[in-house]
């Protein structure tokens, strides 16, 4: 019989019982349920958080096999979001989850929100649009959003806060005209050590203009890892928290970890430098 204070009993220690309690009320949600995303909800159900919202508006694929948790051949052709809720509840029974199947847009961004303690953000690399929308409600709703990107065998974290940095003025997408030089702005802001770039082994792998990369279950895994880290201590309101301009970048092929910095997000003169060398290297 499943109880909860049993479930997530190993977590004591480095959580007390009473925060372990408090994990339980909280409310997170997950925008995105392919690799980061579904690893995401699923490291948050064994941390005990009982309540999400979950969106993804795809079903599964067989290409999706290496690094989404629930792509399997049992899964192929079904949807992302209602597996998931499935895997979620597999582990906690009590959980409470909403789905939202069609994706996160104008007309349901609120109801998204609602009640949210935390956003974790996870959708696709392309999805500007969407991802822009979600990060501005965030901030107007005082939203703490954690954002973290697997990158070659690796993990660029990002954090915003309420009353810091914005993601608009960390990324600069005002800046550029163009939806492929506003991801090219989106690419050198989430990784501004590019600690991935000299281990690309096939460049014509990523295809801008296809909307498509390479990517492994390594770095999906370092994602989730970091990423629910920090969302644990945010809720618990514990431990210092890197909030943009800051980030963090971690990869393990290297063996090396960054602390990033940019006081001017894109608008600085070393992120001015690397947009141009990321736009001739994408062409």
């Amino acid at each position: 019989m499943f109880k909860y204070e049993d479930a997530f009993s190993r977590n004591i220690g480095w959580v007390t019982e009473e925060e372990q309690a408090l994990l339980r009320t909280k409310k997170v949600a997950v925008a995105g349920a392919g690799g980061v995303g579904s690893l995401h909800m699923l490291t948050l159900a064994r941390l005990g958080i009982q309540h999400m919202h979950i969106s993804d508006f795809d079903e599964y694929e067989v290409h999706n096999f290496n690094r989404q948790f629930g792509a399997l051949m049992s899964t192929v052709g079904k949807a992302k979001v209602s597996t998931m809720n499935t895997m979620i509840r597999d582990i906690n029974p009590d959980a409470a989850v909403k789905e939202f199947d069609g994706g996160v847009d104008e007309g349901n961004v609120d109801a998204f929100l609602e009640g949210v303690d935390i956003y974790v953000d996870s959708l696709d690399f392309f999805a500007l649009h969407a991802r822009k929308l979600l990060f501005s409600k965030c901030y107007e709703k005082n939203i703490p959003v954690v954002t973290a990107a697997p990158l070659g065998m690796g993990c660029a974290l990002l954090c915003f806060l309420p009353g810091r940095m914005t993601f608009e003025q960390y990324f600069r997408f005002n800046d550029k005209a163009t939806e492929e030089d506003q991801l090219i702005q989106f690419l050198i802001g989430l990784s501004p050590a590019m600690l991935q770039r000299n281990y690309l082994v096939d460049t014509s792998t990523v295809n801008f203009k296809k909307q498509k990369g390479p990517s492994t279950v390594m770095a999906v895994n370092l994602c989730a890892g970091m990423a629910e880290t920090y969302v644990l201590k945010i809720l618990l309101n514990r431990g210092n928290i890197l909030a943009a301009p800051y980030g963090i970048h971690f990869d393990a092929y290297r063996n090396v970890l960054k602390k990033t910095w940019r006081p001017f997000g894109n608008r600085g003169l070393t992120s001015r430098l690397m947009f141009n060398i990321a736009k001739k290297a994408v062409q």
